[in-house]
């Protein structure tokens, strides 16, 4: 089974529409029989894929590093939980375990993660996917920074173009994994 790894926040935002994108991304992920690999979180997106995710017969896995386990920022029911030292160790688990990397709306986090991911894609650390889920524009000046550094000579064209941007889930799984179901 493949596995899409999404990053989300650990707030749900200030509009419905993120988490009802949330669990559009989710729909699209059951439909083609994908695995979801996310940080393990049971408070706001997070909380969201897990739950949505469950609900539709999704294998989840969750990686969380020990200390937000000691806060009880993990979440419990999953299909599976791991537990690491630190956020490296997280995000290098996450990579291992995944096949493909989105980011939908979040905080400093999620641009960690997703940057980091896409970070390694361009140095050739690995050669998977990764996509942004724009909900409302929300990623549009992510964008646009991307956009500046080509324009500006700090960032390949072909590099830039490694962090793929869609508004809808169905169409950011095509363009990152293929048309159709896997299952």
């Amino acid at each position: 089974m493949k596995n899409l790894c999404v990053f989300a926040g650990s707030r749900l935002g200030s509009s419905p529409a993120f988490s009802d994108a949330a669990r559009d991304l989710v729909d699209a992920v059951a439909q083609r029989g994908l695995g979801l690999v996310y940080g393990a979180g049971n408070v706001g997106l997070m909380n969201v894929l897990a739950e949505t995710a469950l609900e539709r017969g999704v294998r989840v896995t969750g990686i969380i590093p020990n200390h937000l386990v000691e806060r009880d920022a993990a979440h419990q029911g999953l299909d599976e939980l791991l537990v690491v030292d630190d956020m490296l160790a997280r995000k290098a688990l996450m990579a291992e375990r995944s096949d493909a990397f989105v980011a939908i709306p979040g905080g400093v986090g999620t641009f960690d993660e997703i940057f980091e991911m896409l970070t390694w894609a361009q140095l050739g650390i690995h050669d998977k996917p990764c996509g942004i889920l724009n909900v409302e524009g929300y990623f549009d000046p992510l964008r646009t920074v991307i956009e500046n550094a080509q324009a500006k000579g700090f960032l390949a064209d072909a590099h830039g173009r490694l962090l793929q941007f869609e508004t809808e889930p169905n169409r950011l799984l095509d363009r990152l994994l293929g048309t159709g179901s896997t299952g």
